[in-house]
């Protein structure tokens, strides 16, 4: 018999595999992650990373807030952490492609939603994070993109923001470079986080580690804050 039409694995325990698979198919990466699987598959290492980061910095938080979630294939790391979960993004080809792959294990709230018209659900979340976003932000938008992810947090929630340095971006890829319109350096960043939170903790990512290194010889830069300031 061919192996592929066997029955069982040889080894019992990989039967559980069979078992998912035929009762609901196997997991499809979304739209972006696929392509980064394609085009660079060394990049979904550094994807869910970033999203264990989150992950174990929010374990134990009730509600959680996901701005500018793309595909969410890694937004399941901090639903597994977290007891509530919603995601948002300004283009709805993108919360189509979460929807249509939810699993109900997992399962969280996707919704279409551009953080600059304001605030999603103000107020209601214990935690928010927004990683590769940023980035994408015009300068003169920056403070509106900060202000109102700020509105939608509870008195005493937790923003994290994740972002290229400046540094990096001699080395980014053309494709990546496109759509990177507001690239600064991590003092820059604590500036502008400062207006918004009292408490800001700085981390530097190389690959897949995280640490609290040198920022101008990071790749990328992740912000922890923590009390909002409700007048600045």
């Amino acid at each position: 018999m061919n192996s592929t039409n066997q029955a069982s694995h040889k080894e019992k325990q990989y039967n559980s595999c069979l078992e998912l698979k035929k009762k609901q198919n196997l997991t499809r990466l979304g739209s972006m992650s696929s392509w980064a699987w394609h085009d660079d598959p060394k990049r979904l290492t550094w994807l869910l990373a970033r999203y264990k980061f989150v992950a174990k910095m929010l374990s134990g938080y009730g509600s959680a807030l996901e701005i500018g979630c793309a595909d969410a294939f890694a937004s399941r790391i901090v639903r597994q952490e977290v007891k509530n979960l919603s995601v948002i993004d300004f283009d709805p080809l993108f919360i189509d492609d979460v929807n249509e792959r939810m699993d109900p294990k997992w399962n969280f709230s996707a919704h279409v939603h551009d953080i600059l018209d304001g605030p999603f659900s103000s107020g209601n979340f214990d935690a928010a994070f927004s990683l590769d976003v940023i980035e994408h932000i015009p300068t003169q938008q920056e403070h509106l993109f900060v202000e109102n992810i700020r509105s939608s947090l509870s008195k005493n929630g937790v923003l994290i923001i994740g972002t290229p340095s400046l540094e990096s971006q001699v080395h980014a890829s053309e494709h990546s470079r496109l759509g990177h319109v507001n690239c600064k350096t991590a003092p820059d960043w604590h500036a502008l986080l400062g207006k918004y939170f009292h408490n800001i903790f700085n981390f530097s990512m190389n690959d897949e580690l995280v640490h609290t290194g040198y920022h101008k010889m990071a790749q990328y830069l992740i912000f922890l804050c923590t009390n909002r300031k409700d007048i600045f």
